[in-house]
């Protein structure tokens, strides 16, 4: 099966999980743009119900053209989210590279196999929280516009940045046997997977209504500022996805949405599905929402309302 992360089984009760991940700046500030990439990096152990205990550096940067307090600044700004995630940071690699900084981190993480979350065994019922607003895809391509203020710009920093530890932690105390995390397939691509992987067949049916959005997103949804991943995105998976009439093409947009560092998505079980996120919000997983369910029909495939 194929998951957010590798899983090598040691014993009976332990395994290994195992993770990479970096990427270009998609933030102005330095110190921002390290935390961001490590949260991201640590996301897919969180995703699988692990806990990640080391984490290498990877970095490849102009040295001729790059100020190097700048990169000091990226390296403390994901020095910083390890020690917040209680995540060693145990060495590294750099090279250099004529174009443009890239920054992340390969990380490794240890899981009860037994208690391990995954991508499929979707049930009809289940109830699907998403913890994170969505739209960050589109806000980071209006900032490199300069389109976007200085306080909707740290609305979606402190998303990316903030550790989806918390609410994994939930989803395993709760019961939750389902989950992946949403990155850069967006929202529709990723539960496609889930839908894939479950050898039972069933659907997905959304409430578009009931996504959370950053500021702004519709605004320059609507001016057309839609990233190139984001139409890749679409043109691979729409035909997966049926929208009513009612959903604007704006909305429709979201949900191909490419994200950095987002939320997990649970399939909790309904009668669990109140429970999650009373916790969810308790414990300061804010903008955790049900935002639709698992059905019977139509069988592999998402149904937006």
């Amino acid at each position: 099966m194929e998951d957010d992360a590798a899983v090598y089984k040691l014993t009976d009760d332990l395994a290994v999980i195992a993770t990479v991940d970096y990427f270009t700046p998609i933030v102005k500030d330095a110190y921002m743009y390290g935390q961001i990439a490590a949260a991201n990096a640590l996301s897919d152990v969180y995703a699988m119900g692990g806990t990640p205990i080391t984490a290498m550096n990877l970095v490849c940067f102009p040295g001729g053209s790059m100020n190097l307090a700048m990169l000091a600044e990226v390296l403390r700004g994901g020095a910083d989210k390890l020690k917040e995630a209680r995540v060693a940071l145990v060495g590294g690699h750099s090279v250099i590279d004529p174009t443009e900084i890239k920054y992340g981190l390969s990380v490794n993480g240890i899981i009860d196999p037994r208690r391990m979350l995954t991508k499929g065994h979707l049930k009809v019922g289940d109830t699907l929280i998403l913890t994170k607003a969505l739209g960050c895809g589109i806000m980071n391509n209006a900032l490199k516009g300069g389109l976007v203020d200085e306080e909707t710009q740290a609305e979606v920093s402190r998303s990316m940045a903030t550790l989806n530890k918390t609410a994994s932690e939930i989803a395993l105390e709760v019961g939750v046997s389902v989950c992946t995390d949403i990155t850069g397939f967006g929202v529709a691509g990723h539960l496609l997977e889930m839908i894939e992987q479950t050898q039972e067949d069933v659907g997905i049916k959304i409430d578009s209504s009931s996504l959370r959005l950053f500021s702004r997103v519709e605004e320059f949804t609507r001016m057309g500022l839609i990233p190139p991943g984001d139409q890749r995105n679409r043109k691979y998976r729409e035909g997966l996805v049926d929208f009513s009439p009612n959903v604007p093409d704006w909305k429709q947009w979201i949900l191909f949405d490419a994200q950095t560092s987002g939320g997990l998505m649970l399939a909790v079980p309904p009668d669990k599905a109140e429970e999650t996120l009373r916790k969810l919000h308790e414990q300061g997983v804010d903008k955790a929402t049900i935002i639709g369910e698992v059905v019977k029909e139509p069988k592999r495939r998402i149904v937006i309302l």
